[in-house]
């Protein structure tokens, strides 16, 4: 027994001795120890004057220092899209106000959309006289009436009651465009030109051959046009005059 025990024992010794001639313990290098470099530091030791500054407040109340506006200091385009913003959150039950100002943004842009297209409308609509055609073009050749009730329907209208009529509210304007356009029944119903209420004077002056009545015509047409589309206010005596010139040409014609 003991000798498989120092039998034993000298197996293990050898293998120390073994390993130990295998391994290679490291060898410690001296530390370098790091220089720190110091910076020099300046100390200024003058003298320090203290200042003092009063009524900042006071000196600085321009436009120009303010940096934090509230809605009430802001202009009203502000005030009044915050306010059209609320209007929209509680209208909407909107609790993100970012959502509530994209919606306002949105609803001003449409806002805006339709008060430029009621702008160019109205323009246009100032532009254009009452009987459809530019208020610029005065000459004989505009259409010469608008396409209504009584323009489409001339052979069975009672122009001397119309007449009558507008003479007795001195509407003479009036008065002198029913003559007219008794005048161009008369002549339709003469055969002497066809009536349409697209066609222009200069239609109807080319579609007369007769020269007196070319003339009488080329008149007439001439008062009507300064009366009617002019816009003139035409006073009793001048009425009478141009009333005078239909007549007899009315009277012309059935001869």
């Amino acid at each position: 027994m003991n000798k498989k025990l120092w039998l034993h024992i000298a197996l293990l010794l050898f293998g120390m001795l073994c390993f130990s001639q295998n391994v290679t313990l490291p060898v410690l290098q001296p530390t370098e120890i790091p220089i720190i470099q110091q910076d020099s530091l300046q100390i200024d030791d003058s003298q320090i004057t203290p200042r003092h500054f009063d009524n900042l407040n006071d000196i600085y109340t321009g436009e120009d220092f303010i940096y934090e506006r509230s809605v009430k200091s802001s202009g009203w385009w502000t005030r009044f899209k915050q306010w059209l913003s609320d209007f929209f959150r509680d209208l909407f039950n909107m609790k993100n106000q970012g959502q509530a100002s994209k919606v306002t943004d949105t609803a001003l842009k449409i806002a805006g959309v339709i008060i430029f297209l009621l702008v160019i409308y109205f323009i246009f609509k100032a532009v254009m006289n009452d009987e459809g055609s530019w208020v610029f073009g005065k000459s004989s050749d505009k259409n010469i009436i608008p396409v209504t009730d009584i323009e489409n329907n001339i052979h069975i209208t009672n122009f001397k009651s119309l007449i009558e009529e507008a003479e007795k509210n001195n509407n003479y304007r009036l008065a002198i465009r029913y003559y007219y356009l008794w005048l161009l029944k008369s002549l339709t119903e003469n055969e002497i030109i066809e009536y349409d209420v697209e066609k222009t004077n200069s239609d109807y002056k080319n579609e007369i051959t007769s020269k007196n009545i070319k003339e009488e015509f080329s008149y007439t047409s001439y008062l009507y046009n300064y009366i009617w589309y002019g816009e003139f206010n035409v006073d009793e005596t001048q009425f009478n005059k141009a009333k005078h010139a239909f007549i007899n040409f009315l009277k012309a014609i059935k001869a």
